[in-house]
């Protein structure tokens, strides 16, 4: 998708933004013909943007070449309605050839993983990003969790060296840091709400100047992802607590029974739904029989109010 760099920094703030699953066969290879077909339906029910791939996408489990070949099935099949956001990350030498791949294969923007394994000092990471943004021309998101957490400080620095630096994505939950980060970089970012079912975090997100956030539930519930977005945007917080309350709730409970059930428990709502995307790749475990009932009992109640 074709445009400058603040434009598409206030189209990724201007709705919401989901991240779409990567799709396999049985034998766990890309299904890309499925996976082209769901891109086409997150488009259609009007995301403004896509990550692709990124967590939820499984974008830790394939090969460089696997994440140029999705991200390139996701840039045409978009066919620039959206802006696609690849991703990148493990050390500094990988994530600029995962950067320099998403850039040739049509990305309009990259998302920051953090690095593979090791804790880093703010110097560090600044470093890295430094790597990254001097590599391509694109966009970049730096993704703010886990053991890449950047100083307000190091964000601002960055910022001034570098205008393809767009996005500032929270995974941590610490609203004392995120509240820094506003203040000191002010609107030179887009800011993005990046806690696993963002849902339940995005009301004091919101709160705290994050107009937009990545919602999961969007790959199988996409009419409520989109109904919370626009109640959360609304004020209307009758809607956001019934919804909390009905599903999204519920839905935590389920996904924190076990690791990486993030992604497990997306994949198997697209089995619910009729639209598989297949497996999710070890070391990832799929959810129980037992646990799809459930899941599907949660689906069906969400559809029918």
């Amino acid at each position: 998708m074709s445009m400058n760099l603040a434009e598409l920094r206030r189209t990724l703030g201007s709705g919401l933004l989901a991240f779409p699953v990567t799709h396999m066969t049985p034998g766990l290879t890309l299904d890309e013909g499925r996976y082209r077909q769901s891109i086409h339906t997150n488009v259609e029910n009007g995301a403004v943007g896509l990550f692709a791939p990124g967590g939820t996408g499984e974008f830790f489990s394939l090969t460089l070449e696997e994440t140029r070949q999705v991200t390139r099935a996701a840039v045409q099949e978009a066919k620039g309605r959206v802006p696609i956001v690849g991703g990148t990350g493990y050390g500094t030498a990988m994530a600029v050839e995962f950067a320099k791949a998403a850039e040739a294969a049509g990305a309009s923007a990259v998302l920051v993983l953090p690095p593979y394994l090791i804790a880093a000092e703010q110097a560090g990471l600044e470093r890295h990003v430094d790597a990254i943004c001097a590599s391509i021309g694109i966009g970049v998101i730096v993704y703010n969790r886990d053991n890449a957490i950047f100083a307000a400080e190091t964000v601002a620095r960055l910022a001034d060296r570098h205008p393809n630096l767009i996005g500032f994505k929270d995974g941590r939950g610490d609203v004392e840091q995120l509240v820094r980060v506003r203040q000191i970089v002010g609107d030179r970012l887009v800011y993005v709400g990046g806690m696993p079912t963002a849902e339940v975090f995005a009301v004091p997100y919101y709160a705290a100047g994050f107009t937009t956030y990545s919602s999961a539930v969007y790959n199988f519930l996409p009419k409520t992802a989109m109904t919370f977005f626009t109640a959360l945007h609304a004020g209307d917080r009758q809607t956001t607590d019934r919804l909390l309350k009905s599903l999204f709730l519920p839905y935590v409970g389920l996904r924190s029974r076990k690791r990486g059930y993030a992604v497990s428990i997306v994949k198997a709502g697209m089995r619910i739904v009729g639209r598989p995307a297949g497996p999710v790749r070890p070391p990832l475990t799929d959810l129980t029989d037992g646990e799809l009932d459930e899941l599907a009992a949660m689906i069906e109640a969400a559809e029918a109010e």
